[in-house]
Formats: C-alpha cells, sequence, structure tokens
C-alpha cells in the first residue's frame, strides 16, 4: 500500500457542522445530564453499589459524547484556523460543555465529601474507575464547599483567567522588525523564531535581540502581571486550598509526589555540567571560541536530505515493528481510518500533535510533514501518542489517557527507535551528524531549559511573597541562566526578560517540569530496553497498557521504576552523556 499526504476525515465523529447527527448528540448530551441530575437526591452514604455505578457509567457515557463534540470542533479548526464555522462550533461548544461541568458538579463534591471507609465500600466494586474515583478523592482536603467553589470559579473568569487572556492579546500582536538580505521585514513571532536555528550567527543574534528588546518596552506591566498571577495563585492553593507549597498544587494534579519531583529537579541542577559539555563541543564544531546564548540552537551541519511521505511511513513501520509486531499494526490504523492530517497548506495550524477523542476511536494526528529527518522524527513521536491510546483503549473514557508526566513515554521511545534504525542504517556521515547533535540539542530544549524555568518558578514564588520588584525577579532569572550555563556560553544583559516570554509561566504555573519528567523517564526505559532486550518488552507494552488508570508512580513501580530514587533520573542523564561522547568522538570538519 502506497500512503500519500493528504487532509484528515472527521467522518467517525460528525460529517458537518450543520448535520442533524451533530444535533442529535447535542440533544442526547442534554438528555443525559438532565438525566442524571435528576438522580441527585439518590447520592448517599449507604446507597446500593449497583446504583452508583450506574450513576458512573452514565457519567461516562455522556463524557464519550462530550469529548466527540468538542474534539470536532477543534480538530476542523486545526485543520483551517481562518474557518469561521469551526469557530463558532468550537465556541458552541465550550460555552454548552462548561454549563454541563457546572450541572454535574454536585457529584463530585459529594464523592469527595465521603468518609474513607464509604468511599471504599464504592470504590471495592467501582472496577476501572477506580482510579478516576482515588484521582477525585485525593483532592478531599483542599476542595471547599458548593458555594465557595462556585465564587472561585465565577472569580476566575474575571480574575486570573482574564489576566492569562489579556497578556496572550498583549503579546500576541507584538510585531517583530528583522533586516534580512537588505531588506527590513515585520514579523511575528513565529517566523522570527525561524531565525534563531537558521544557519547565519548574525541573523541569530538579531532574532533574539529584537524579541527581548520588544518585550523589554512592556516589561514591567508583564512582570507586574506575572506577579498577580502568582499572588493569585497562593491565595487560592496554599491560603484557601491549604496545599504546603505553590508547586504542591501541579504536583498533585499531576499524582506526583512532591519528594519526586524535589528529586527530579535536584538532579537536574547536578547534571547542568552535561549540557555545558556540550555546548563547549558544538563552539568547536561551529568553528568559534564561545557559545553565545544566541548560538544554543544553531544548526552543526545543514543536511539537505529530504524523505519521501510513503518513505518515512514504511521506515516508522519497520522501526517499530521490529520492537512489537503490534506496534506497527497499531501506527497503520491511524492512516487506515483516514486520521492523520500531514498536508502543508494555508490556514491550517502549525507544528503536530495526537488527539485521542475516546477509547473507541484511534487518535487523530497533525503533521505538517515537508520531508526532512525532523519531519520524519515528528511522524514517529506523534505516532507513539496514538499507539499509547489505542494500547489503552480497553479502558474507559477517565482512565485511558496517560497523565501528563508519563504522556511522552511511547511518543518519545518511538522517536528514539526510529533515530537509531536511521543512524545504523544511514551512510551520509553529515546526515549523521545532524541526527546525534538534533537529539542533544532537543534534550536541551527538553529536559534542562524546562527543569531551570520550573526552578526559577519556584523561587519566583517565594520572591514575590516577600513583595519582590520586577527588576529583582529579572536579576534572579539571570542568576538563574548563569547558573544553568556556567562558562559555557557568553550571556547578553537582555536574556533577563525571557522569563515574562514564556507563555506557560502565566498560564499553567509549574507545568514545565513534566517535560523533563516525561523526557529522563524515556531515556531511562531506553537504556533499559538497549540492557535487557526482549525481556524488557512485557514490560514496557504493560506500562502503555495501563493508560491512565492507575497512579504515574504504581504504574512506574510495577515497571520497576523509582521515581524518588535519585538514581533512575541519573539513568536518563546517563544517555545523554553517552550521546555527547559519541559526537566528541567525531572529528570536527
Amino acid at each position: 500500500m502506497t500512503f500519500t499526504q493528504k487532509a484528515w476525515s472527521l467522518d467517525d465523529l460528525y460529517p458537518a457542522f450543520d448535520s442533524a447527527e451533530l444535533e442529535a448528540a447535542y440533544k442526547e448530551l442534554d438528555e443525559q445530564i438532565s438525566a442524571f441530575e435528576a438522580r441527585r437526591g439518590e447520592l448517599s452514604a449507604d446507597m446500593d453499589v449497583e446504583d452508583f455505578i450506574e450513576m458512573l457509567e452514565a457519567s461516562e457515557k455522556s463524557s464519550r459524547i462530550a469529548h466527540r463534540l468538542y474534539s470536532f470542533s477543534g480538530l476542523a479548526f486545526s485543520g483551517n484556523t481562518q474557518d469561521q464555522a469551526a469557530m463558532s462550533a468550537m465556541a458552541r461548544a465550550e460555552q454548552f460543555l462548561a454549563d454541563v461541568q457546572n450541572r454535574t458538579l454536585f457529584f463530585d463534591l459529594w464523592w469527595k465529601d465521603l468518609d474513607d471507609e464509604t468511599a471504599e465500600r464504592f470504590m471495592a466494586v467501582s472496577g476501572d474507575f477506580r482510579y478516576y474515583l482515588e484521582e477525585m478523592r485525593n483532592y478531599k482536603p483542599h476542595t471547599l464547599s458548593e458555594a465557595e467553589e462556585k465564587v472561585i470559579n465565577i472569580k476566575n473568569i474575571t480574575g486570573s483567567s482574564a489576566l492569562v487572556t489579556l497578556y496572550d492579546a498583549i503579546t500576541n500582536r507584538y510585531v517583530y522588525k528583522l533586516e534580512v538580505d537588505g531588506e527590513t521585514k515585520e514579523m511575528t513571532r513565529g517566523e522570527l523564531m525561524t531565525y534563531v536555528r537558521g544557519g547565519d550567527p548574525d541573523l541569530r543574534a538579531a532574532a533574539y535581540q529584537e524579541l527581548y528588546r520588544v518585550y523589554a518596552e512592556d516589561a514591567p506591566i508583564l512582570g507586574q502581571m506575572y506577579q498577580t498571577r502568582v499572588r493569585d495563585w497562593r491565595n487560592e492553593n496554599v491560603n484557601l486550598r491549604k496545599f504546603s507549597s505553590p508547586i504542591s498544587a501541579r504536583n498533585l494534579g499531576n499524582d506526583i509526589p512532591d519528594e519526586a519531583v524535589d528529586t527530579l529537579l535536584n538532579v537536574c541542577e547536578k547534571n547542568s555540567d552535561v549540557f555545558q559539555r556540550y555546548f563547549k563541543l558544538k563552539a568547536k564544531h561551529l568553528g568559534v571560541k564561545k557559545l553565545r546564548r544566541y548560538d544554543v540552537y544553531a544548526p552543526v551541519v545543514q543536511s539537505d536530505k529530504k524523505y519521501d511521505f510513503n518513505e518515512a511511513a514504511e521506515m516508522i513501520f519497520e522501526s517499530f515493528g521490529s520492537f512489537d509486531p503490534k506496534l506497527a499494526t497499531l501506527a497503520k490504523r491511524v492512516f487506515d481510518d483516514e486520521h492523520l492530517d500531514s498536508e502543508v497548506r494555508k490556514g491550517k495550524r502549525g507544528g503536530a500533535f495526537c488527539w485521542s477523542v475516546e477509547p473507541s476511536l484511534s487518535p487523530w494526528v497533525l503533521l505538517n510533514y515537508q520531508g526532512r529527518a525532523d519531519d520524519v522524527a515528528t511522524m514517529a513521536h506523534e505516532l507513539g501518542h496514538a499507539i499509547h491510546a489505542m494500547l489503552a483503549e480497553h479502558h474507559n473514557v477517565f482512565t485511558f489517557h496517560s497523565s501528563l508526566p508519563l504522556a511522552e513515554t511511547a511518543s518519545t521511545f518511538g522517536e528514539m527507535m526510529l533515530v537509531d534504525m536511521l543512524l545504523a542504517n544511514e551512510t551520509d556521515e553529515s546526515v549523521r551528524r545532524d541526527l546525534l547533535f538534533r537529539q542533544v540539542d532537543d534534550s536541551y530544549a527538553t529536559i534542562m531549559r524546562q527543569a531551570y524555568f520550573a526552578l526559577f518558578e519556584r523561587k519566583a514564588h517565594e520572591m514575590v511573597n516577600e513583595n519582590a520588584s520586577v527588576d529583582e525577579l529579572a536579576e534572579a532569572y539571570m542568576e538563574n541562566l548563569r547558573t544553568q550555563f556556567g562558562d559555557s556560553l557568553e550571556l547578553s544583559d537582555e536574556f533577563k526578560w525571557e522569563w515574562v516570554s514564556i507563555p506557560h509561566i502565566y498560564h499553567t504555573p509549574f507545568y514545565v517540569y513534566a517535560y523533563a519528567f516525561g523526557q529522563l523517564l524515556v531515556l531511562s526505559l531506553y537504556k533499559q530496553f538497549k540492557a535487557e532486550g526482549e525481556a524488557f518488552k512485557p514490560r514496557y507494552l504493560k506500562l502503555l497498557s495501563a493508560g491512565g488508570s492507575e497512579a504515574p508512580e504504581k504504574i512506574l513501580n510495577e515497571a520497576g521504576i523509582n521515581i524518588r530514587s535519585a538514581e533512575f533520573w541519573q539513568g536518563g542523564f546517563d544517555v545523554i552523556k553517552a550521546l555527547v561522547a559519541q559526537l566528541e568522538a567525531l572529528p570536527v570538519e
């Protein structure tokens, strides 16, 4: 079979925005929620477990429809961000589903309020719903009354959420100016950032300088917005909900123990020298005495090798199949179901993602495939996400999707298998070199950079609580960069405003460490795979098939992994050290 680039089909969801099927789904969901609300009076500590399970199953059935409705509009919008009908459909879905959430809030609050003995009576017979129920109860010590929870929801619309929207509105209208080939061009941030990874060192520097020139103009305002966001986070999560620290609220959301996150970040700090060593090596390959911060993502070689789309797909199937034929079969299912959109076209969302709708459907995968080695690796990565979801399709809609810290496991592992195969088969040394340098560049961006963002957030939340000024926060960020890079590169003063340009720390405080968690986890797993071979495979497939049906720590414990152990996280850095050693063995051209 030959695979060609084309847009995806959404027919497995609904035929069209104006279809009778879509309207029927809205009507059916409304009726199901009304029936669920009508059973509120049945909720009690001594209700029959059969009735309780019935309500859970009804909730799960409604959630499947809700996921389909939201995903239909969201996927359509991703395929064409200029489609007015898709935008309207997405707004309709978001409003409708927010109302659904409010109408069913009573069940969550009742469940969290039960005593442990009563809750265990229900959980003992809940089967695959057990972890979903356990996870809700994790929030019991931090849940307020129904009236207070509603006040917080209302407050957030015009408070913290509005502040984040305002940050986006301000920063997304910035226009950047860069002189390219003698012509000054106006561009978006996305367009500007393409020059950061380009081969021209002057343009790399100019792009970064322009980025932070623009942010610096508004830095006092953006910094003040960040201070307010941090205070709001503390007011709600530490003062009202009684979390022990600001980061603990995020850790519970990920269901990762504070101890494990602290250990992860400590190991990252201790291994900063690994990337410092790499940047010094990269300077030699670029023919400069010392890298500048502008040169971190500079290409060492410009490989122009292209991979035909069908060739890329076949390589990925071969790579996955060499681990287990079932993985190749599942990857092909995404193609067979026409759930892959790989075309490059105007108006389509950039980048790549995998969107898992619900367990009975293969996920939808978006790519912008242009034939570079990078694009092949991205295809393997996103198909890895899809495989992860499909291996867990026997779970319910609440438990099939893995938690955030485990979500990168199959994707990054799949990408590493592909790169190994490409390296084994590639005879062109420049392509091999490009692949190796890209792996370490990506590891830096995903592990060290994100870990140091999290370390800055932890410090910044303390400083804001002690009334630090915006300038003091900027100096703390520069100190964070100095510690991270050591003497491996030259750090220019404008980078003190980098923190106000990172949307994640505004949108989702402490989100960033999940990237480092996921990448180091996979590197450690890959090291085990190389050491154990066939014996590793059943344990790995079991880990993936668990989806989100157990706590991440429990899933990993069963795979022989202790996330509270510094030695485990060090194993991931050992893989990076080995990659750097491979690069050090290459001749400098």
